[in-house]
């Protein structure tokens, strides 16, 4: 059972919800959040209903769960959550293009991805200031460089910024260049890092773990809610099998399972699934038949010298194309591509 407290209550009002929980012969742990505390019990469900916890001063609402995944289950919010970010809605009925550079190398490289995003219909800029790389010897990102550099991009272009975080220490830093955190697969089972996005008071894109099943990827979304953060929006981007054909293998299905699931948002990212230029085009297709929220691109004004995933990076012919594409399959499906 969860107890949700409403963003106006004070310490005291916890306290008592912690207070009668105990008396009654349970446990109460309390995680505070931004905007909103969450105490999460343990012990006798049944007693704890006739507690009437609901009627305390400060509560919002009193959750009973039987997913493992208890903020971000249908069970806890039957209806689907928009997340809004720098004034773009994800979710349902909508259609979001995010699209930039998988790595920040320069400015120039930086504003001309952007500009080319911009023209394709993108309305959120993704760039990675780090990069986690499998290989040490890899770029691993300009750091705050990169994040200076999309604050600049993003005054020129007014596309909002969606940039990874690697680190829990780095949070804060990056938060404050950034719309939208993200995180990505490698990191998607670092539960430091994913309560630390939590706390930070922004908006988190989630990538799937390229090993984790569903109910994993939600359960890292849950150690991010759990710290008073909804604006959580799924990412499938493709996991690790056997295949070696494609970069990843995007599991379509996995679209539709998740949203049955949970009430975030979910959005594919089909340039790391596929990993390939000529993929990207008949995965988005996939994407949005399948009834994504959004779509994730890779795009570089010159791919032959990117530093990183070159040959997944779009470019003006492609974009064209990928623009056509998003403009008029949403609308099939009843959904609006969010405008610019």
């Amino acid at each position: 059972m969860v107890v949700v407290m409403a963003p106006e209550a004070t310490e005291e009002h916890v306290a008592a919800v912690v207070e009668r929980v105990e008396a009654a012969g349970g446990e109460a742990f309390v995680s505070r959040g931004v905007s909103r505390t969450i105490v999460g019990l343990i012990g006798d469900v049944t007693a704890f209903g006739d507690l009437e916890l609901q009627a305390l001063p400060g509560v919002s609402d009193v959750v009973r769960v039987s997913t493992p995944y208890k903020l971000v289950s249908r069970e806890h919010h039957p209806e689907k959550s928009t997340v809004v970010v720098g004034g773009v809605p994800i979710g349902p009925g909508t259609f979001t293009l995010v699209a930039g550079p998988c790595a920040v190398e320069s400015p120039e490289q930086t504003l001309a991805a952007a500009q080319m995003a911009k023209a394709a219909g993108a309305t959120l800029l993704r760039g990675g200031a780090y990069k986690p790389r499998t290989s040490p010897y890899a770029f691993q990102g300009l750091g705050q460089r990169g994040l200076e550099i999309l604050a600049d991009v993003r005054a020129e272009t007014g596309l909002p910024v969606v940039t990874e975080v690697v680190d829990a220490h780095d949070v804060e830093l990056v938060a404050s260049y950034a719309d939208m955190l993200q995180i990505g697969t490698r990191n998607a089972g670092n539960f430091g890092l994913l309560q630390a996005v939590g706390a930070a008071g922004k908006p988190v894109l989630l990538k799937r773990g390229m090993s984790a099943t569903i109910e994993e990827w939600l359960m890292a979304a849950e150690y991010i809610a759990q710290r008073g953060n909804l604006d959580i929006v799924l990412c499938e981007r493709g996991i690790r099998t056997f295949e070696t054909a494609t970069r990843n293998t995007l599991d379509i299905a996995a679209v539709p399972v998740a949203q049955g699931l949970s009430h975030l948002p979910v959005m594919v990212d089909p340039s790391h699934s596929g990993g390939r230029r000529d993929l990207v085009i008949p995965l988005s297709r996939a994407a949005i038949a399948v009834g994504a929220d959004g779509i994730l691109v890779d795009v570089h004004p010159h791919p032959e010298t990117a530093l990183c995933d070159g040959p997944q990076a779009l470019v003006e012919s492609d974009l064209r194309a990928l623009a056509a594409v998003c403009r008029q399959l949403p609308p099939l499906l009843g959904r609006a591509p969010v405008a610019g």
